[in-house]
């Protein structure tokens, strides 16, 4: 059976930590896991925006499976936490977050995840609530799950690309969103999440500036202690990504730990880039390590020297968002997971 647990706030980071390990059974020393599986949802059973949406049957067999499969789904506060103090996570620990704050979210999502105990985090960008959109939650509807435990986090003001409006107006545009969360709520979230997963190196700086202790993108992969707090990835999931065989198959993955990842600016100006990282010592073997880039399938993967990895592009990038997602083969028939996005302007 899947556990859950929930706290409502993450002050003392070390204390939480803790915390998590002693509920949940695991000794301070000796590391259970480092790492979990953050999910990405939008919307529930609004079939004509199949993009973001995800069918009720398929959601219903993701809870399912968790309920089922030995996993532990936890506050992302609580995973951040752990992560953050180096404390161990459980084996198979999972997060659930939701974007945009689209009213099937309390129709169809709240009632499904409140009934299997399931506690998840919702990123709301405040203007479509104050402009009272049709498909948008009220703010009483997000106090409503505020109120019952729902972490609310800030997904910006407008849900605009933030990194073209320089950073000037992309600060007034989240500041304004943590304005509205203080006034409604009572409270001004500390995690973020970058509107289409886009982000620049200035943005990114000033989201740690402004305060946030973590922040998410749209590139897949897995939430490691040796992850950039401030671009941490989320596997998202929609009609054509959300069947149970691609579910079961990312639920199950681990971090491939990179470090000197290139290009460092995910925004590109020279197209195709020269990617490349290095692959942490704490794993011992790197064969049969691939790489997949969008539109492209599988490139060739060089490596120099026993750790530097490189991708050879036979083409550029394609205008817009791109992603790069590189596997290796883990223990227990798991698989290993590493993503980055990079946007072509």
């Amino acid at each position: 059976m899947a556990r859950t647990m929930r706290l409502d706030h993450w002050k003392n980071v070390k204390m939480a930590a803790a915390l998590l390990c002693a509920v949940l059974g695991f000794p301070a020393a000796g590391l259970a896991a480092d790492s979990a599986v953050i999910l990405q949802y939008h919307r529930f059973g609004e079939s004509d925006l199949p993009s973001t949406n995800i069918k009720l049957a398929q959601f219903d067999a993701h809870l399912a499976y968790l309920k089922s499969g030995g996993y532990t789904v936890l506050p992302v506060p609580h995973i951040v936490a752990a992560l953050r103090a180096g404390q161990p996570l459980p084996d198979k620990a999972v997060g659930i977050t939701i974007d945009d704050a689209a009213k099937s979210v309390i129709r169809e999502a709240w009632p499904r995840l409140r009934e299997a105990g399931f506690p998840f985090t919702l990123f709301v960008a405040t203007d479509a609530i104050d402009q009272q959109r049709a498909r948008s939650m009220s703010w009483d509807d997000i106090r409503t799950l505020a109120n019952a435990g729902v972490t609310i986090a800030n997904h910006s003001s407008s849900h605009e690309h933030l990194w073209r409006f320089g950073l000037a107006t992309a600060r007034r545009d989240v500041v304004n969103a943590q304005n509205r969360f203080q006034a409604e709520l009572g409270f001004s979230p500390r995690l973020f999440a970058y509107p289409y997963g886009e982000y620049n190196l200035a943005l990114r700086g000033l989201i740690e500036e402004l305060g946030f202790e973590v922040a998410f993108g749209q590139n897949s992969g897995v939430a490691g202690k040796r992850a950039d707090l401030l671009t941490l990835p989320r596997f998202s999931l929609n009609e054509a990504y959300g069947d149970i065989e691609r579910f079961q198959l990312i639920i199950n993955t681990l971090p491939i730990p990179v470090r000197d990842v290139t290009p460092a600016e995910p925004i590109l100006s020279r197209n195709p880039p020269h990617i490349g990282f290095t692959v942490d010592e704490s794993l011992d073997e790197i064969d049969g390590l691939a790489c997949y880039v969008s539109g492209q399938g599988a490139v060739q993967v060089e490596l120099l020297g026993e750790r530097r990895v490189e991708l050879r592009m036979s083409r550029p990038f394609r205008r817009g968002r791109n992603r790069v997602n590189c596997t290796l083969p883990g223990p227990d028939r798991r698989w290993r997971w590493f993503g980055l996005q990079y946007l072509v302007p």
